[in-house]
């Protein structure tokens, strides 16, 4: 493995581990990193779903395609925006602790370990346990912002289909 600046570059065989012991400073950062990560990304939901009831009153004065799609569209790039911040709040940390030797490579790995997809960096062996937490943060969010974005699209198809409904159609697909 090569060290720069306190990251570690994955480079040697991987079953070569030297012994790793879960602390509880670890732990302790672990905790503090996901309930910010959830509590951030609450109250980014909340504002997704103010700014979308706000904006429903405007798409449902008219039945116009995309009046009633750029909510959703903007929700999108909202949840987007509320993950990126997380993100960015994981990196912080990893800057903090100087887990890497700058702000890029904190984001890049941070990132990737949000989302699963994982990098070519590792933490340093006393946060090695982030690696996962960061992830299984990333993981209930996604879920989170999935239930979020299934509603307002789940409603604005319903509004698309009541407002293209034919005169004594009853919904029924039964004939």
């Amino acid at each position: 493995m090569a060290e720069r600046g306190g990251c570690t570059e994955i480079m040697s065989d991987p079953l070569v581990e030297p012994l790793y012991v879960i602390s509880l400073e670890e732990v302790f950062w672990g905790g503090v990193l996901v309930a910010t990560t959830m509590t951030v990304h609450g109250f980014g939901m909340l504002a997704v779903l103010g700014v979308n009831r706000r904006l429903k009153r405007w798409s449902e004065s008219g039945t116009r395609l995309l009046s009633g799609l750029f909510p959703v569209i903007l929700a999108g790039w909202m949840i987007m925006i509320v993950h990126l911040v997380e993100v960015m709040i994981w990196a912080a940390f990893f800057l903090w602790v100087d887990a890497f030797p700058n702000a890029s490579v904190a984001y890049y790995f941070s990132l990737n370990e949000y989302t699963t997809v994982g990098s070519k960096f590792a933490l340093p062996q006393n946060y090695r346990l982030l690696e996962g937490m960061i992830a299984t943060a990333g993981m209930l969010a996604f879920a989170w912002s999935t239930g979020v974005l299934f509603t307002l699209a789940k409603a604005f198809q319903d509004r698309q289909i009541q407002a293209y409904r034919l005169p004594g159609d009853d919904g029924n697909a039964d004939g």
